[in-house]
């Protein structure tokens, strides 16, 4: 199949709201729609056509990766990204599998956080903290733009990134002490995001901003398992993504694994409906992608079965569900998660309806970026 033919597809649902139906040997729509709601890490510097990840794009229907310097799972610095010629060739590749254009995507936020890095030839860009404190918002555009140039260059169209969390823990172990946060002030980190944005998009990257509803005040790291944020977030938390969401920037949004039971009693923001559909969705107004943060952190797979946590992160109301693979690793993970949406919705437990809404989004997200 062609990619005239995903477009085609994607207008006769969007207007005619036709039945699901597959016809001959080809992949039902169904099964293309929830392709498109996994995004997955994958080891390699190369992406063969018998590899993995070859395999979770072309046969899975997979509609999006993440890439990374490190493979955390084998503490190795050798995983996706050599230099500006290798990652090139690499994404072409991957590209080269996909019937529907992947979203390829990094946590290239800045500072520490980085995945191209200034050792491996790529330009470096200040911190978020860098920013915030020189006060120098066309400092933040900047840095946006250079990144995006970067980013662009290689063939990745979208950054996870900037950082929204305001920084109101300084001992906060993985937002302050790793320089992520623009500021203590939630104004201040809603202007510098905006600007990083718009750099960002003047290079026609994608954007996301993390980690909703705010994980600057957390003592612990989700990475590692269940953090509590009841006693020390703050309303305040919320203002950088409702100003972004507001002024029509916010491309995407990515959810923290975080837990406060003062927004949901029972679930992290991740798996809790009434932290993405009650407040991002109906509150913000916020229309566009939310991202899962790695399904893999200790968070949630510490605490919820591989399925159970995909089916409660899709009714609560995430489009694209992310698994880094980096955590631990796991080949042929992207077609796994794809097969688990694909019993959920032959169960009954989410609806051919639900997948619909989440693929639309991503559609026009994709039409967006590759017009």
């Amino acid at each position: 199949m062609t990619r005239l033919f995903f477009l085609i597809l994607f207008f006769s649902i969007m207007i005619s709201g036709c039945a699901l139906h597959k016809t001959g040997s080809e992949p039902s729509e169904l099964d293309i729609m929830i392709g498109q709601m996994v995004m997955v890490g994958f080891r390699g510097m190369e992406a063969g056509a018998e590899s993995f990840v070859a395999k979770d794009i072309r046969d899975a229907g997979v509609g999006g990766v993440i890439l990374f310097s490190k493979d955390c799972a084998l503490n190795s610095t050798v995983r996706n990204i050599s230099d500006s010629t290798q990652l090139k060739k690499l994404t072409t590749s991957l590209q080269a599998y996909s019937q529907i254009p992947l979203f390829i995507a990094v946590d290239q936020e800045g500072g520490i956080i980085s995945r191209l890095t200034g050792e491996m030839g790529f330009p470096s860009t200040p911190s978020a903290a860098e920013l915030g404190n020189s006060g120098d918002i066309q400092a933040a555009f900047r840095a946006g733009r250079l990144t995006g140039q970067t980013l662009r260059s290689v063939g990745i169209n979208m950054d996870f990134a900037p950082v929204v969390d305001v920084n109101r823990n300084a001992a906060n172990p993985v937002i302050a002490a790793l320089q992520r946060s623009f500021s203590d002030d939630p104004a201040i980190v809603a202007r510098f995001a905006e600007a990083f944005i718009d750099g960002l998009h003047s290079e026609k990257i994608i954007s996301s901003i993390k980690h909703f509803p705010g994980h600057g005040s957390s003592v612990g790291d989700s990475h590692h398992g269940f953090t509590d944020v009841t006693e020390t977030w703050s309303e305040l938390e919320f203002y950088p993504f409702a100003k972004i969401i507001s002024d029509g920037k916010a491309d995407m949004v990515m959810t923290a694994h975080i837990y406060n039971k003062k927004l949901d009693r029972r679930y992290p923001a991740t798996l809790s409906r009434k932290v993405i559909t009650g407040i991002l969705r109906r509150k913000l107004g916020f229309k566009g992608i939310i991202v899962t943060d790695d399904m893999q952190m200790g968070a949630i797979s510490s605490r919820y079965g591989f399925k159970e946590a995909i089916h409660k992160a899709v009714y609560a109301g995430a489009d694209i569900l992310l698994f880094g693979n980096n955590l631990t690793y796991e080949p042929g993970l992207g077609t796994k998660a794809v097969n688990a949406l694909k019993e959920l919705v032959h169960e009954g437990k989410i609806t051919e309806r639900r997948i619909k809404q989440s693929y639309h989004r991503i559609m026009l997200g994709k039409k967006k970026q590759f017009n």
